[in-house]
């Protein structure tokens, strides 16, 4: 039976290979701290359920489990020191020259759009197959709810179908692809592990109580019974605490227990939906104006070489700030 963690170990066999030609790569001026740092973060990836059934074997569960826990959390660790030290550097990648690209690019035309759409495609396809044919989710996962799994199965097989057209069209070989890779994460860095990061962040935050620390704080020191601050307190607390999070996910549970529940809903008598609606959108606004979210901010500035990493962000900040002030508007004269 395929499982979820077939997927983690081969992400965490790819990064190894990659900082293997990291160690290797002697125009690397840093090459020892980037194989360092993506070999550590290969190992976060294959510690799975048998570390702990390794660990749990060799000493009681709930040792083992705490020694794993907090190994994975010095790994974390070291990797930040690495990163913000500027460890992780560009280095040389087998690539053509500029003129033989830009001949191959001429060549191919609209087809170097085939391998990125054969990956959405295939996923669809897979999904609506799992859907629709009964017992096969069964038959490949085994007993039990396996949506998320059929998705990420779907869209496995979308990036090896697309990783085989692009080889097909450019004629590369395989290992090529992987130094590809290699070049991306160089170019990423530290940013590409951020998503992962941030979902701990906001597990953190939920534990420890940051909703209902927020909610003392604005019930006692700010004047919530006036409703349009009470508005504009949730408004602009969505956006904030997105910016210090970098996912309006990981902030909504935390600002919605806080304030949303309690002052909007409970205390103004507000419609919970058009709260929840509106207040992820304000959140969205915060994303468009923070570093923290690599994924939309960071990562296309490195893939496309600006010389501003915070190109993007200055961009979106105007309409930032113009959305999250209509937003507050909507939330006063649509949920009440």
């Amino acid at each position: 039976m395929f499982q979820q963690q077939y997927l983690y170990w081969f992400a965490g066999v790819i990064l190894l290979i990659v900082a293997l030609m990291s160690l290797r790569d002697k125009a690397n001026p840093r090459r020892f701290a980037t194989a360092l740092f993506w070999g550590l973060y290969g190992l976060v990836f294959l510690v799975g359920d048998w570390t702990y059934t390794l660990m749990s074997s060799l000493t009681d569960s709930q040792s083992g489990t705490r020694i794993l826990n907090i190994s994975v959390g010095v790994i974390v660790v070291v990797m930040a020191l690495i990163a913000g030290l500027g460890g992780v550097r560009l280095g040389s990648y087998h690539q053509r020259a500029p003129e033989q690209r830009k001949q191959s690019a001429v060549r191919l035309g609209n087809r170097l759009f085939l391998p990125a759409l054969a990956i959405p495609v295939v996923t669809v396809i897979g999904v609506l197959l799992f859907n629709n044919i009964p017992g096969l989710p069964q038959i490949m996962f085994g007993e039990g709810n396996h949506s998320t799994l059929v998705t990420l199965f779907s869209m496995a097989v979308g990036c090896l179908v697309g990783w085989l057209v692009a080889l097909r069209l450019t004629h590369e070989k395989p290992a090529q692809s992987v130094q590809e890779a290699r070049r991306l994460l160089d170019a990423i860095g530290w940013a590409f592990i951020l998503p992962q990061i941030l979902a701990t962040l906001g597990l953190l935050f939920t534990t420890a109580g940051v909703g209902v620390a927020i909610s003392y704080l604005t019930e006692h020191y700010l004047a919530v019974d006036n409703r349009f601050i009470a508005v504009l307190i949730y408004a602009v607390g969505m956006a904030l605490l997105t910016m210090v999070m970098g996912n309006a996910f990981a902030a909504f549970p935390i600002v919605t227990a806080g304030i949303g529940i309690p002052i909007l809903v409970l205390m103004h008598g507000g419609n919970p939906a058009v709260m929840a609606a509106i207040g992820m959108f304000s959140g969205y606004c915060g994303t468009l104006m923070t570093p923290m979210a690599a994924n939309y901010n960071i990562v296309p500035a490195a893939l496309l070489e600006l010389p501003d990493r915070n190109a993007v962000i200055k961009v979106q900040v105007p309409t930032g700030l113009a959305l999250l002030t209509v937003n507050v508007f909507l939330l006063y004269f649509l949920m009440f």
